[in-house]
């Protein structure tokens, strides 16, 4: 059997779609893409719905005529999947911004203010997901941002307790996976790439926090979670500030003793010493062999090299091929390039 293949969230947003994300070159540094959502949104009126299931339909496609087994819905509804999340919460403000420096200074940018209480309302990712799973027979799997990193991508004006907002953010994440699991999705994916950059923390707190966002998640749901190493600000920027290649082993063990399933680690922008895989002796290892932020595509032999000497460490059954983050800031026929070199290598492994 070959390797199991997957996406992790973002991908290009078709040109049809107004809504303006942080792949955009020169937004991951401003506020333009959260100010315009509510504007783009409108400019769809009564067809947005049919714009957003044709999208899904189109990079879904793009998705398993590569070969990918799990794909996404490419994030096609959000300006980014921090803050699209963040809209259906209680306890947000997106008329007022806030001006913070983000990732260990790697970004300044203005942000949504938490005002009040964190509280989901009614669920809303389970109509996202019946809507992108109906173009498809491939288990479509829903990405989450986690409690750190919506904390850390947001400005809190109310609890000045990063802890303690994580457990009401966990708590308002936990409910929406609840409902996703029994609408019958299968893939759940949470994403939190600040456990690399603020290891202590997530030692101290985040993992705690993280296993809330799964509790009462039933059997027969795969709870996957996503620990990349940081975007640059466009394609190709290699002087970019990325978290300490030590946090992935410094997070390993208690990754691999939460709740968690699947743990996607980024290996193809900065190659790991893969005796990291040897601390993961229960967990799934989404291995990311198809760099994201550069334009160059890889070869085939390059990435089963790769995932060969990744099965020196694990089992087949526990490897699963992946880009290392999402495809956002790819042109489209380069996505699918790099997507269909993923999907060749895995079969030749």
């Amino acid at each position: 059997m070959p390797l199991l293949t997957t996406t992790i969230g973002a991908y290009p947003k078709p040109d049809y779609v107004p809504i303006i994300d942080w792949f955009k070159p020169g937004l991951m540094d401003t506020s333009e893409a959260t100010q315009s959502y509510d504007s783009a949104l409108a400019a769809m009126g009564d067809g947005a719905e049919e714009i957003f299931v044709r999208a899904a339909r189109q990079v879904i496609g793009d998705q398993t005529q590569a070969g990918i087994d799990v794909p996404t819905d490419g994030e096609v509804r959000r300006e980014n999947y921090i803050h699209y999340h963040c809209r259906h919460l209680d306890g947000f403000d997106f008329d007022h911004l806030t001006h913070r420096s983000l990732r260990q200074g790697a970004l300044e940018v203005d942000l949504p203010s938490i005002v009040g209480p964190v509280k989901a309302r009614g669920p809303f990712l389970p109509h996202d997901w019946k809507a992108a799973q109906s173009t498809t027979e491939k288990p479509v799997k829903v990405t989450l941002p986690g409690p750190m990193t919506i904390t850390d991508t947001t400005a809190d004006l109310h609890y000045d307790d990063k802890k303690r907002l994580g457990a009401d953010l966990a708590a308002a994440l936990n409910r929406e996976v609840l409902a996703l699991a029994e609408a019958g999705c299968t893939q759940i994916q949470i994403d939190e790439p600040v456990f690399a950059r603020y290891p202590q923390a997530a030692l101290e707190y985040g993992v705690e926090n993280l296993e809330r966002c799964w509790h009462g998640v039933p059997a027969g749901v795969t709870k996957t979670m996503h620990m990349c190493c940081g975007y640059p600000n466009y394609l190709d920027q290699t002087d970019y500030l990325k978290a300490d290649p030590q946090s992935y082993f410094d997070l390993a063990g208690a990754v691999n003793d939460s709740a968690v399933d699947a743990v996607s680690i980024e290996d193809a922008h900065r190659h790991n010493d893969l005796s990291l895989l040897d601390r993961f002796t229960k967990t799934t290892v989404i291995l990311g062999v198809i760099a994201v932020a550069k334009s160059q595509v890889e070869t085939v032999e390059e990435v089963t090299a790769r995932l060969k000497r990744a099965l020196d460490h694990l089992p087949a059954e526990r490897l699963i091929a992946a880009p290392d983050c999402g495809l956002g800031y790819l042109p489209r026929d380069l996505a699918v390039k790099k997507l269909t070199v993923l999907c060749q290598a895995a079969k030749a492994v």
